[in-house]
């Protein structure tokens, strides 16, 4: 099997593991984003989501509407500036739901050498630059 099949076949699956996660909290791919933005990079401002997400902040509201209604994310005046809103992720459900994939990934890969688990997770760190630069490019060349 070539790396462009496996490759639609990883995304597809991956595509539809957070379509159903987001089916479980009721919420959509770009809130799950938006809160895997918040959960890696710690707490931030809605503006500052925004910026990160190239979206406008009444979107970032309604993404916020969504994820606190979902229990993952919560929303907190800025102590220095009252004005503005701080997001802080909580994994609660979200942590959960990933919980079995989490498992599942560990105990498959303690089933390959070190040397194999090495060469897979640069496979991975390699896939995700790829992924990253190609979502750039379309990014960038898509007509406003």
């Amino acid at each position: 099997m070539d790396g462009q099949h496996l490759g639609m076949r990883l995304s597809t699956a991956v595509v539809a593991f957070h379509e159903a996660v987001g089916t479980h909290l009721g919420v959509t791919a770009v809130d799950q984003r938006a809160y895997a933005i918040v959960a890696g990079e710690g707490r931030m401002s809605a503006g500052d989501l925004a910026k990160r997400l190239a979206l406008t902040p009444g979107a970032v509201t309604g993404i916020a509407d969504r994820l606190e209604r979902a229990g993952i994310l919560t929303r907190t005046p800025d102590p220095a500036d009252r004005r503005r809103v701080l997001l802080t992720a909580n994994p609660g459900a979200y942590g959960d739901l990933l919980a079995g994939l989490g498992a599942a990934m560990s105990a498959l890969t303690a089933t390959y050498t070190p040397a194999e688990q090495q060469t897979i997770a640069d496979w991975v760190t390699r896939t995700i630059d790829i992924l990253r630069e190609q979502t750039q490019r379309l990014t960038d060349n898509h007509p406003r």
